[in-house]
């Protein structure tokens, strides 16, 4: 029987970081492969326990918020020894169309609508780099650019480089 010569996960966790930058290229390809498989399997796992937690608990959640006299929130009960502690959150969408309606009409009653909404301004990236270089430059003060997190992928060559 012989004994793969490869990290685990669960020996990569206790590994200072300077080791593991030092590992060959096709061993992080096989960790971060395993990994990514690893968190594949848990979030798997997580939706299936929570699907049966929902089917346990939902109707006695609802009852014990009723009874609060709550649509949302937390509510608390026991089953046994066990305390659920079931959270129903509120989500609140605004119809964008009737805000802007909204807030011209306040505005021409003479308020000031930042008192009642926040007022967010966006541009579409792809929108702006396809607009017109005038147009552009009118919006290069208001405009930043910042890096987003860089992210690597390892492809063992026997897998297929694309």
């Amino acid at each position: 029987m012989t004994i793969p010569n490869h990290i685990t996960l669960e020996a990569l966790a206790r590994l200072p970081i300077a080791e593991i930058v030092a590992l060959p290229s096709e061993e992080l390809a096989r960790l971060q492969k395993d990994a990514d498989e690893a968190l594949r399997k848990a979030r798997a796992m997580v939706a299936w326990l929570d699907s049966a937690l929902l089917m346990k608990y939902a109707e006695r959640a609802k009852a014990a918020r009723l009874d609060a006299g709550k649509d949302f929130g937390a509510t608390r009960f026991a089953d046994g020894e066990v305390t659920i502690v079931a959270e129903l959150p509120k989500r609140v969408d605004w119809d964008q169309h009737e805000l802007g309606q909204l807030v011209e009409r306040i505005k021409g009653e003479g308020d000031d609508p930042r008192e009642y909404v926040e007022v967010s301004l966006k541009v579409s990236e792809r929108k702006y780099t396809s607009w017109p270089l005038h147009i552009r430059k009118l919006f290069e003060p208001a405009r930043t650019v910042r890096a987003g997190a860089q992210s690597f992928s390892l492809i063992l060559n026997k897998e297929g480089v694309q």
